[in-house]
């Protein structure tokens, strides 16, 4: 959608053009869109009639850029993408909560140093968007709902930074991984031991006193 999006904004646009925009908006960091993968993916659509090359041009020894507007079909597919993303709700994908469900796998040390670098990478990545947004760059060369977008950003960076520190807090006080309910409940013994052998505590096995 970025790239069908960009395109119909910039129409008659080079696919060199796209490119540089999409870099200058970080989108390879927040919308999975590869600088390297931008005129592969131009050639796909205007294979799959959402673009159509409208003119090639060469300067001197350079490479030919080849020029790209939206089709009608193109401006259809657009607007179903655009309304799709618009109305519903998806859980974005997150390394780190994959990785933040095996949290008993690492000693309580470890996961709360961890988090607490979280924090402060998250923090500083506050004070970076934040920079932005304040700039010349973001005021003036921008429309204004880029400004709204930088402030969504740091709404949730500075709301995820929060959350670590707490978090490591917990973890720090020692509080159970596991509610009384699942403490000797079946299927859950190798969490038990593996938790409690990374707090060096030593499970009595019944027969063995």
């Amino acid at each position: 959608m970025m790239i069908l999006g960009l395109v119909r904004w910039m129409q008659p646009v080079h696919g060199y053009d796209v490119r540089r925009e999409l870099l200058s908006w970080s989108a390879d960091e927040w919308a999975n869109v590869q600088p390297g993968s931008i005129y592969h993916a131009l050639r796909k659509l205007t294979e799959e009639g959402l673009l159509r090359e409208v003119a090639t041009e060469q300067v001197g020894a350079r490479p030919a850029r080849t020029t790209y507007e939206v089709t009608e079909k193109g401006e259809d597919e657009f607007e179903t993408l655009l309304r799709d993303m618009w109305w519903r709700l998806r859980t974005p994908v997150d390394p780190f909560a994959a990785a933040f469900s095996f949290l008993p796998a690492l000693p309580r040390e470890e996961a709360s140093a961890a988090l607490r670098n979280r924090a402060q990478l998250l923090r500083a990545a506050h004070e970076s968007m934040r920079a932005s947004l304040d700039s010349d760059w973001v005021r003036k060369s921008k429309p204004v709902h880029v400004g709204w977008m930088f402030e969504l950003w740091l709404a949730r960076a500075e709301a995820e930074a929060g959350w670590c520190e707490r978090i490591a807090e917990r973890i720090e006080s020692g509080v159970s991984y596991l509610p009384e309910e699942l403490s000797e409940a079946p299927g859950w013994e190798a969490m038990r031991e593996q938790t409690e052998r990374l707090a060096g505590v030593d499970r009595e096995v019944p027969g063995n006193e």
